[in-house]
């Protein structure tokens, strides 16, 4: 049975998806090839079990890459939908590098994705459905697919890049034991993505999961989706000299971290545990991020703090 009625929503301007002057400055930056403007948008929530093609729509203006020069917005619907097979290669684009460089089986990852159509959803551009994918989110049990070859090869990553004694275990833990309880979250998008749509999406994820509980069609269905805790992959910048005043030149900052993602920041306060690990692959920096080193962070946050999360990033998002 769908779950929700339409509503209508009007979101504030976009802003950086960060938080300080130096970091928003940051974000201007590495949007900067794509501005983007709201136009009366509204958001119709997706539902768990949709019908037709599953799809709910977001409308805000977006800048084209050709008309680009002369700041000229178009109008631009986001649609959310239901994973299906024809969003292999767009997703796999955007988690090319969820494992850092590692070789690892990310198409039987994507697989696991795009199979489970009753939570998680992508994010495309209403009307240009095979043009271009602009998010996923998802969450997937590592107890469930724990035989897959491609949630093995991720339990390895993790265990390989943890250099930290004190959450080894915890580590150990989560990834075994108490697997059947996790839910590995999922979330990639680009860069550039309206923060508009960061809400509801990380509502319809948690919403799905909270119904999955009840309306999957069995019950050890149902009990996958009763998860305990949630383990996050992600990046965010690191300064190299964290000790170190704000310099003289210009865009020099002492900040210690930089979140790319919003939410990142809000699941790190949030988290029972985490770490950081250095990437072997490194962005090329600009003039502002010459002083910090691309990390990848893991982070566990229990299922009790997900109530907390969505009002602290409901106020940091429409502040």
């Amino acid at each position: 049975m769908p779950r929700g009625l339409p509503k209508r929503r009007r979101f504030s301007n976009p802003r950086p998806l960060a938080f300080s002057p130096f970091a928003r400055s940051i974000a201007r930056l590495q949007s900067k090839r794509h501005n983007i403007s709201p136009s009366e948008p509204h958001h119709r929530r997706k539902t768990s079990q949709s019908h037709g093609n599953g799809a709910s729509n977001i409308k805000i203006g977006r800048v084209d890459e050709e008309e680009e020069e002369h700041d000229a917005v178009v109008q631009a619907d986001f649609a959310f939908f239901d994973p299906k097979p024809d969003d292999f290669h767009g997703v796999k684009i955007l988690l090319q590098s969820y494992l850092d460089n590692e070789q690892w089986d990310l198409s039987g990852f994507v697989d696991l994705i795009l199979g489970q159509t009753t939570v998680g959803t992508v994010v495309k551009i209403e009307g240009e459905e095979d043009d271009g994918l602009f998010s996923v989110i998802s969450a997937l049990n590592l107890g469930r697919y724990k035989d897959h070859r491609c949630i093995m090869q991720l339990k390895e990553f993790l265990l390989k890049v943890c250099q930290d004694k004190d959450v080894l275990d915890d580590l150990k833990l989560i990834l075994g034991e108490n697997a059947p309880g996790v839910g590995l979250l999922v979330s990639q998008r680009v860069v550039n993505l309206p923060p508009e749509l960061i809400i509801p999406l990380h509502d319809a994820l948690f919403d799905e999961v909270s119904w999955a509980t009840e309306d999957e069609p069995t019950e050890e269905l149902r009990d996958s989706f009763q998860f305990k805790f949630y383990l996050l992959i992600t990046k965010f910048y690191k300064n190299k000299h964290p000790d170190q005043r704000k310099g003289s030149s210009k865009g020099d900052c002492s900040e210690p971290v930089i979140y790319i993602k919003p939410e990142d920041e809000i699941f790190h306060k949030l988290s029972l545990w985490s770490f950081s690990f250095p990437l072997r692959t490194q962005h090329a920096a600009t003039h502002e991020l010459r002083s910090y080193r691309l990390m990848g962070l893991v982070m566990v946050v229990e299922e009790d703090k997900v109530s907390q999360f969505r009002e602290e990033l409901k106020s940091i998002v429409t502040d």
